[in-house]
């Protein structure tokens, strides 16, 4: 068994498109459409947001009616389609529907999702004249797969893509097992995301060509998930739409068995990781990513509830802007956070620079090294609570100015 992340090719069995539907206000794509020649097996995972958009609601009812078997996705962007009542959930069946006849498949079988401003009426005349242009632009090569990324964007500067791929000898013949995975999300990123609890801003749609249950796809993305997208934050809010996808065609004739779990798992890792850090790079107005790695705490969940904690916390993140070192800000969000730790057992260290030990400023503080340490684009912050083996590797980042305007003229 041979890994080749490095000329990881598209999944076979899929085909990607988009056009202009006009929903956006800039006159970008909008409409991104992804069919599977086959009915593809999917896994996903939803906002856990109490508040919930249409397509959350049709996405889950379609899983269960065709026992996680589908054959389209269906991305607008521009409109949420959230807070919109009865006719927000008849437009989003109005679009699947079309999506089917597009296609050839039942309605049900179309996977919806939406992004953008919340509580406007979708245009729901544009999206479905949309879709015929969209399938004609279907295709399988890269072009097609980037021209996907780019039309699920919102507020993104750019898209996010990752690929990984392996190559197994079964029976004396090499076969390859690709992975794709696109994603769009820099603010309201704050996710929470759940198996099945209704869980627009951060989408993610991953495709694979490995043979595979629903049972089998929704316990690796659950692992995948919460090692990437369920420990990242840009602002701590969570959407209304957040949304993880996994689709398997089986193409590859690869079936997922026991000899290439652990392959397979690490593969997609890669490609939630990759995706994950790559929403944090490009949330609105950050200057800096930071890694937090807490280990010694209690226990994994200990040391994530604190790690969420200095996270979100607005006095940590603003300091973080100016690169200001200020270590008494990490204690406290850490305090805050409602977990028992002694301090006096406590060390941190930023960008490899030890800032705090045993209680009290570490006698090798640096103000100015590590301003200067804090002033690159990524760096990591190191807590040892020195309590136990709990750990959590969390990815955030900075608040600016600009995060401020862009979100405060968002919906004019």
């Amino acid at each position: 068994m041979t890994r080749n992340g490095s000329s990881a090719s598209l999944p076979l069995g899929f085909r990607w498109g988009a056009t202009t539907a006009g929903i956006k206000a800039s006159g970008k794509p909008d409409v991104a459409i992804a069919v599977a020649d086959q009915p593809a097996i999917a896994a996903a995972m939803f906002t856990s947001n109490q508040f919930v958009a249409a397509p959350i609601l049709i996405g889950q009812r379609h899983l269960k009616a065709t026992e996680h078997k589908m054959r389209a996705v269906l991305v607008n962007a521009g409109n949420a389609n959230c807070a919109t009542g009865d006719p927000g959930l008849e437009h989003c069946r109005q679009s699947c529907a079309a999506m089917g006849d597009a296609i050839g498949c039942v309605f049900d079988e179309v996977f919806p999702s939406s992004t953008g401003i919340i509580g406007v009426p979708l245009p729901i005349e544009k999206l479905v004249a949309g879709i015929p242009k969209a399938v004609a632009a279907l295709g399988n090569t890269p072009d097609h797969a980037d021209a996907f990324a780019h039309a699920i964007m919102t507020t993104d500067t750019k898209p996010k893509v990752a690929s990984e791929s392996f190559e197994i000898d079964i029976a004396g013949e090499v076969k390859r097992v690709s992975l794709w995975g696109c994603c769009k999300g820099a603010g309201m990123i704050g996710p929470k995301l759940a198996n099945a609890a209704p869980h627009a801003t951060m989408l993610v749609y991953l495709f694979t060509d490995i043979a595979a249950s629903a049972s089998q796809l929704k316990e690796i993305l659950h692992d995948s998930v919460e090692k990437s997208f369920n420990a990242i934050s840009v602002d701590g809010d969570m959407s209304t739409n957040d949304t993880v996808l996994l689709l398997a065609s089986g193409a590859s004739g690869v079936a997922l068995d026991a000899n290439i779990t652990n392959e397979f798992d690490a593969a997609l890792q890669r490609v939630c990781d990759s995706l994950a850090y790559q929403v944090v790079d490009d949330g609105e107005g950050v200057t800096h990513v930071v890694t937090l790695q807490l280990t010694g705490a209690a226990s994994d969940e200990a040391a994530a509830t604190m790690a969420k904690s200095i996270a979100n916390s607005p006095l940590v993140k603003t300091a973080w802007s100016s690169g200001d070192p200020n270590w008494g800000r990490l204690l406290a969000a850490a305090g805050k956070a409602g977990v028992p730790f002694d301090p006096a057992t406590v060390t941190i260290a930023i960008g490899g620079l030890e800032v705090f030990a045993n209680g009290v400023r570490s006698a090798a503080w640096d103000e100015t090294a590590t301003h200067e340490r804090m002033s690159q684009r990524h760096y990591t912050i190191a807590i040892n609570f020195g309590m136990g083996s709990g750990t959590c590797k969390f990815v955030t980042c900075d608040l600016t100015h600009e995060y401020v305007s862009i979100n405060a003229d968002y919906s004019t």
